[in-house]
């Protein structure tokens, strides 16, 4: 056991990784917190895995995992996660743009009582007009709709320096590309979330692993994040509302054809609307249906695993004494 575990998520960083352990050690040391750094090689075809390997041999408090391949980031910090030992797991990239000298202040906030510290980037994006219309605004829009549909309001969710208490960590199941919205997620248990502001250095070294089809790829994860918080235990919910709206929306139509039809003898046979009413109930049945078929999954899911559908932040009493 330590007092703080790091967690690295590596992908063809060979120009940074010597650098960025060379800033990170020291800053860590001055701390007073015994540490380990997990570094987790995310199937790099470069030297990244050589360099780390030999750091490994020089330091025990280096941990690295080799991926058979490219899995992501999101298993990166999975892989992380589940080998950490420290009470505060900390999350940064290794390509030198999060700054190690911040983790001390992001360190103050947890000992402050808050359960996730995020990093606020606030001078990124200042290199240029161009870059201030091309990603800063699309950025700043992507983290405010981030922020309303998940309710917890961050400036910068794609900061990867953030620290987590280790409580919090272990409660948090990460699949596709949700590592951007773990304080979200965490959220689910009632954690306390803060953001401080940290420096933003430009890459010097390697080339950025992000493109422009992420986009497409945060919307469909902020479509997944928001049906986990909101009706992950209750799916009848979301899919039985639908199926009732349906369902009402064919009945409603039905009945204003049965009317023009014996009120008017309107001829009903070649009417589209009428095939459309018989495919709006025949749709509201099957989510109705896919309801409660999902409301059994998830019963099945808590009950056969013995897991529970809330967190405890503390107890007290008998059971509970500190």
């Amino acid at each position: 056991m330590c007092d703080l575990s790091i967690v690295l998520p590596v992908y063809n960083e060979a120009e940074n990784i010597s650098r960025l352990y060379a800033e990170l050690v020291p800053v860590l040391e001055e701390t007073g917190r015994s540490f380990e750094i997990i570094a987790v090689d995310d199937g790099s075809s470069d030297d990244s895995f050589s360099q780390l390997k030999s750091l490994c041999a020089n330091d025990d408090r280096l941990r690295v995992v080799r991926f058979r391949r490219n899995f992501g980031q999101t298993a990166a910090f999975a892989a992380g996660f589940d080998r950490a030992e420290g009470d505060v797991v900390i999350t940064m990239d290794a390509d030198l743009q999060n700054d190690p000298a911040d983790i001390p202040i992001l360190l103050t906030k947890i000992d402050e009582g808050y359960d996730v510290v995020s990093g606020w980037r606030q001078d990124r994006w200042k290199e240029g007009m161009l870059t201030f219309f091309t990603r800063r605004i699309p950025s700043a829009m992507a983290n405010w709709l981030i922020s309303r549909v998940t309710g917890v309001y961050l400036h910068d969710y794609g900061c990867a320096l953030k620290t987590y208490r280790s409580e919090v960590v272990r409660e948090v199941r990460l699949y596709g590309d949700l590592h951007r919205f773990i304080p979200a997620i965490a959220s689910y248990f009632g954690v306390r979330i803060a953001e401080v502001p940290v420096n933003y250095r430009s890459r010097q070294f390697g080339q950025s692993k992000y493109g422009i089809g992420r986009t497409v790829r945060v919307l469909l994860d902020l479509l997944t994040v928001r049906f986990l918080l909101s009706y992950s235990t209750r799916p009848i919910h979301i899919f039985g509302m639908l199926g009732l709206l349906s369902i009402a929306l064919g009945v409603g139509i039905s009945v204003y054809l049965t009317v023009i039809k014996f009120l008017y003898g309107a001829a009903l046979a070649e009417r589209p609307l009428l095939l459309f009413a018989i495919l709006l109930v025949m749709v509201g049945v099957q989510l109705v249906t896919m309801g409660l078929l999902g409301e059994m999954v998830v019963r099945t899911y808590y009950e056969s695993q013995d897991k529970h559908i809330y967190a405890v932040r503390e107890e007290l009493g008998s059971n509970g004494k500190e």
